[in-house]
């Protein structure tokens, strides 16, 4: 199958920051992985005004391959419904919409109608689909990329008891002053932090070789505490549509790569792993301080949910193995 990949090439369209890594490693080289044909059209260069000249060639490029599939990961409203209704009436479309938890009235709900199948990663959502009447709506979800140059990595020697990888923002920094308040550090890792981003390869390598990977929450927070710390807390929280947390592919990744994971809750993180067998849970920082301090006083335990994560995560949950139950739905 020929299928007209269309995506940023770098993250957020900036190639400062590097590759759209799960664009490029985890859904271009899935479908490669298949055996499909992949033709890639990035639209980077575009987001800086040039819309018109987007909708023109994007068109261009779809008749002049005739792909079997265009498949979307839209990043806002680069695509006019113009352009995605003229793309549905020839060809084979569909979006994968990967943040519905707090993105489906203000983005999802507009675009959905405009493509032949919608991807989904919140179950939740499908009863919205349906009332706009969408009915090609197919469940997935995030995953781990299942590269084979680490697909087999082992529990490393530790270097951190505690870990975090992700962007800086004002609830996570909160939350690690929290832990550092119950004697607990953690190293921080990601942009905005003191030690900044890590390449794919050195993320990997850093959740099997810390204790205990901390998975933080991006939403906002609605603890009094942390939004009495300072006014712009509680602005921030006012204002944002980011509500509620959502699984993400650090879900997977943490555990895909030998990582023990400590996630905060997440509705429907229970379809995919068993709580307290393949990975823990907390809800509060108190909570998160008292799992750290129990798990790593008692390793055996520890380590075997880790194993059993590790297991689970590499037997179901990459993006080869989402990628081909979508396409079996899609045919």
């Amino acid at each position: 199958m020929k299928v007209l990949f269309v995506d940023l090439e770098f993250d957020y369209g900036l190639a400062s920051r590097g590759i759209n890594t799960i664009g490029q490693l985890g859904f271009k080289t899935s479908f490669e992985k298949l055996g499909h044909n992949v033709v890639p059209f990035y639209y980077d260069s575009y987001l800086n005004g040039n819309l018109e000249a987007l909708q023109k060639d994007l068109i261009a490029k779809a008749d002049a391959e005739k792909p079997d599939l265009i498949f979307f990961i839209l990043f806002r409203d680069q695509f006019k419904k113009e352009t995605l209704t003229y793309l549905k009436s020839k060809y084979k479309t569909v979006n994968w919409f990967g943040d519905d938890t707090w993105r489906f009235e203000d983005f999802t709900g507009q675009f959905a109608p405009y493509f032949t199948y919608c991807i989904t990663t919140d179950k939740f959502s499908i009863p919205k689909y349906k009332a706009l009447g969408v009915s090609n709506v197919i469940l997935s979800q995030w995953a781990a990329i299942d590269d084979a140059k680490f697909g087999d990595i082992a529990p490393m020697p530790y270097k951190h008891e505690v870990a975090f990888i992700g962007g800086h923002n004002r609830y996570r920094a909160w939350f690690i002053k929290r832990l550092k308040k119950h004697g607990i550090h953690v190293e921080c890792y990601g942009f905005g932090w003191a030690n900044g981003p890590l390449s794919n390869e050195e993320m990997i390598k850093l959740f099997a070789s810390t204790k205990i990977n901390l998975n933080l929450s991006n939403s906002a927070s609605f603890d009094l505490r942390y939004l009495l710390t300072h006014p712009k807390n509680l602005a921030h929280t006012l204002h944002t549509t980011k509500h509620a947390s959502q699984i993400k592919a650090r879900n997977f990744e943490i555990n895909y790569f030998a990582g023990f994971q400590l996630a905060d809750y997440v509705p429907g993180l229970e379809d995919f792993y068993e709580i307290g067998k393949d990975l823990a849970c907390y809800a509060t920082p108190e909570e998160a301080a008292l799992l750290i301090n129990y798990y790593l006083s008692n390793e055996k335990e520890r380590e075997e949910i880790r194993d059993r994560g590790t297991i689970k995560a590499r037997g179901k949950y990459t993006y080869t193995s989402q990628l081909k139950k979508a396409l079996d739905e899609i045919k």
